[in-house]
Order: C-alpha cells, then sequence, then structure tokens
C-alpha cells in the first residue's frame, strides 16, 4: 500500500557525496465535492454528533440525531448521511473514527474530523522547552 501523499518523500540532488536529503512533499489534498463538504460540515459542527453504525449483516450507515424543536428530549429523527461521501472522507483521512461501541447486533463508531497539524520548519530540528 503506498503511503498518503503526505508521508512520502522525494530526492533531491545530490549533497557532495553524502548522500541525498529527502523533504516531505506538501499535503496535497483533492477537492471536495458539495457533498462531501456538506458532510465534513456537519462532522465539524459540535451540535450535530454524526456516528457511523456497522450493521452484523456488514451494511454502514453514517448519520446524526436532529432533535426537532427548541425543547430538549421532544423528539427528532435521525438522519442519515451519503456512504459514498463519508467513505471518500475517511478513505481521504478527512474524517477518523473515535472508539467503538460495540451491541450484539452492531458496532457504533463516533466521527469527527481529523486534525490537521501545522508543518514544522523544513528541516529544522524541534527543541523542547524547559522553564
Amino acid at each position: 500500500m503506498t503511503p498518503p501523499l503526505h508521508h512520502r518523500a522525494v530526492r533531491q540532488a545530490p549533497t557532495g557525496g553524502r548522500g541525498s536529503i529527502l523533504r516531505a512533499l506538501p499535503s496535497a489534498r483533492a477537492p471536495l465535492s458539495p457533498g462531501g463538504a456538506e458532510v465534513l460540515r456537519l462532522v465539524m459542527e459540535q451540535g450535530a454528533p454524526v456516528f457511523l453504525t456497522v450493521h452484523a449483516n456488514g451494511r454502514r450507515r453514517y448519520g446524526y440525531w436532529q432533535s426537532v424543536g427548541s425543547e430538549a428530549g421532544r423528539g427528532g429523527c435521525h438522519v442519515a448521511l451519503p456512504t459514498d461521501e463519508c467513505d471518500a472522507l475517511h478513505a481521504a483521512g478527512r474524517i477518523v473514527l473515535g472508539d467503538a461501541l460495540v451491541d450484539p447486533g452492531k458496532t457504533t463508531y463516533p466521527v469527527r474530523a481529523a486534525v490537521r497539524t501545522a508543518p514544522s520548519a523544513a528541516g529544522a530540528p524541534r527543541h523542547a522547552l524547559t522553564a
């Protein structure tokens, strides 16, 4: 399996007999479809936690609970999200699954947006600050 683009390295010009220097490629993310962008927006929204449910027969369903009305606990409905869009976001590393909650007929995972880390300065060593 090929590592994600941001984990690959590329060779630069030789450095006078000292071997070659490797540098990380920039993390290039493919543009999102309108449906993918909407799913990612919903996942990032803290008011509507999104879950992936994998049923015993293998069926996968992403969704969230949408309450009806302004009164908490007064009804609502489960809203399904497009599985293909969610699977594509997961495969691209844009969303991640949390710890599984296993029931006899299904396994449920919380879904959250992947955290992008800021790239460190190229080649600069990282030092811990001490007091």
